[in-house]
């Protein structure tokens, strides 16, 4: 009988063969001159890996408590998936932020930008980017003949994304990409310079067609609604939660867990400026100096020294935190048509997690007081602690359960409860800092109440809290007027935020969902343990069970 850990290696090392993009975010050498086979065949190929390995998994029987975690994680994942794939919503599937245009892209800004065999690399494969565009085109035709096509909204946005990156909003990636790169610490030169040059010159074209494409031939056949139904959006929460929820009940959930949070946020505008309002307490912090930055790299020095001093002064208190996860790198991102995000160290943590800042072009100030919860949640506790730890676990973790599972709803969902730790550990006794971190859990929320509502095309409540066009059925224009209502976020960032959750169903609620459900484990984590409860083992015993989906982590839990 196959074990269960000897299953997951197999299949993560055909998961890096089929998947150069994979393996460099992952950190394996060899194939970053690569890219993924686009092609239908190649999306097939990959879909045939995860069903003939569910099928193993499911046929195994776990020796140990620990591969019987693994059994569930695994099945439970590569079930999503299966689904997912013959639905035909992974070739189909085309977003603001997220898809094989973005990973072509986005697997540049992970790779080295010294030395000579980096540099071969990087020039072999942006030679290479046309031909994976254009065979990801012929795969949205095939698609889209078989019914399988994404709003006219994420194709015509992500024709603009190709536009940006080449050069139309002013800062073209191809040429930032060429200034960054050395050889022993100088620019490069020589033949190997022109080779890098004729390469971004081809990749600049390859991205230029593939938007030509998506503008003239794609668009037209897209339909104008961006709501995905019941079926679809069902799929999508279950892939990003790893849990299948009550849909309707998270949705009425989602109402009264922004009035409770816009609640405190009024009581901590009243500690800032007695009698204020939010927006009063927030104009106040606003106008004091030392909350505010006015360059990018001044921000990101800041975010830097923060996400050092944090790590510092939680390791070996609040937390175990292994060697190798104590460097964090701090990067303003190459492009500045996204949002925050992380990525983790590779495989031999030569190079380090990373948080990414990717800053709308009209953002000239920053506000400090804003994202103090957004360091903890991107560094240390959220996703550096939690995802480099995972990765780290050797001995504990097999390959699959270090590298191999993502699910939205597990590692968002903890970084959003490590803000609320933040504040219990007393690290928010700044007011200012909590009402920065509450704002962002009312941006959350928001986003649990407009993603299901817009997509199930439901009704607003005709008793909800805030008087909003009750009885009204959802459209994207509600859903703008409800974001901007209730988040104070620069306008371009909050209609790339729009943009995104239209794109990708059920993923923005898994934040708040996730933390949920985080919280309710830890309820019941305590409630079993009683008088021997301790925060900081119930910390260990959780991610120490590595990555999965919400449903098996829960599982998993009600063990220990």
């Amino acid at each position: 009988m196959a074990k269960i850990d000897d299953i997951a290696e197999r299949y993560m090392e055909k998961v890096v063969e089929l998947s150069p993009i994979r393996a460099t975010y992952m950190g394996v050498k060899g194939l970053d001159h690569e890219y993924d086979d686009f092609t239908v065949e190649g999306f097939a190929e990959k879909g045939e890996l995860d069903r003939s390995t569910l099928a193993a998994v499911e046929a195994a029987q776990p020796a140990s408590e620990a591969e019987r975690v693994a059994k569930e994680a695994m099945v439970e994942r590569l079930r999503i998936l299966v689904e997912r794939y013959e639905a035909g919503d992974l070739a189909s599937g085309l977003s603001v932020i997220f898809s094989p245009m973005h990973s072509v892209r986005s697997s540049l800004d992970l790779m080295g930008t010294e030395g000579t065999e980096n540099l071969e690399n990087i020039a072999e494969r942006m030679s290479k980017v046309g031909g994976a565009l254009r065979d990801y085109a012929q795969t949205l035709r095939v698609e889209a003949a078989r019914g399988n096509i994404s709003a006219r909204r994420q194709i015509t946005e992500c024709a603009k994304h190709a536009d940006n990156w080449n050069g139309a909003a002013g800062d073209d990636f191809w040429e930032g990409l060429l200034g960054r790169l050395t050889v022993d610490g100088r620019p490069v030169s020589g033949a190997l310079a022109e080779k890098l040059t004729e390469s971004a010159r081809s990749a600049r074209a390859g991205l230029a067609e593939f938007g030509k494409f998506l503008r003239q031939e794609l668009a037209p056949l897209a339909p104008e609604a961006d709501a995905v139904g019941r079926d679809k959006y069902s799929r999508g929460s279950r892939f990003f939660l790893g849990s299948a929820v009550d849909l309707q009940e998270t949705y009425e959930w989602g109402w009264q867990e922004l009035h409770r949070i816009e609640t405190e946020m009024a009581a901590v505008a009243n500690e800032i400026k007695p009698g204020a309002t939010v927006d009063e307490a927030i104009a106040v912090l606003d106008a004091q100096e030392h909350r505010n930055l006015s360059s990018k790299e001044a921000f990101r020095e800041w975010m830097q020294e923060l996400a050092d001093a944090t790590i510092a002064d939680m390791a070996d208190r609040h937390f175990d935190i292994p060697e190798p996860i104590r460097r964090i790198e701090c990067m303003i991102a190459p492009t500045s048509d996204g949002t925050v995000y992380y990525t983790g160290p590779s495989e031999d943590f030569e190079r380090p997690g990373r948080m990414w800042w990717s800053v709308p072009p009209s953002q000239q100030t920053f506000s400090t007081w804003r994202q103090v919860t957004t360091v903890y949640h991107e560094g240390v506790p959220g996703h550096h602690l939690q995802i480099g730890q995972t990765a780290y676990r050797t001995d504990i973790l097999n390959r699959y359960q270090r590298r191999g599972i993502h699910c939205s709803g597990h590692s968002e969902g903890w970084a959003l409860y490590s803000e609320r730790l933040m504040d219990e550990l007393g690290y928010l006794s700044d007011p200012g800092d909590k009402l920065g971190m509450l704002d962002g859990q009312a941006f959350r929320a928001t986003r649990v109440v407009i993603d299901i509502g817009m997509h199930l095309q439901l009704r607003i409540p005709e008793d909800n809290p805030f008087g909003f066009h009750p009885g009204r059925t959802w459209t994207p224009e509600l859903g703008w007027e409800f974001l901007t209502d209730h988040c104070r976020e620069n306008h371009d960032f909050l209609r790339f935020e729009l943009n995104r959750y239209l794109g990708w169903p059920g993923q923005a609620p898994s934040y708040k969902v996730g933390e949920r459900l985080w919280l309710a484990a830890r309820e019941e984590y305590k409630h079993r343990k009683g008088s021997d409860f301790d925060l900081k083992t119930f910390h260990t015993d959780a991610l120490n069970l590595g990555t999965m989906g919400l449903d098996p982590f829960a599982a998993a839990m009600r063990r220990l």
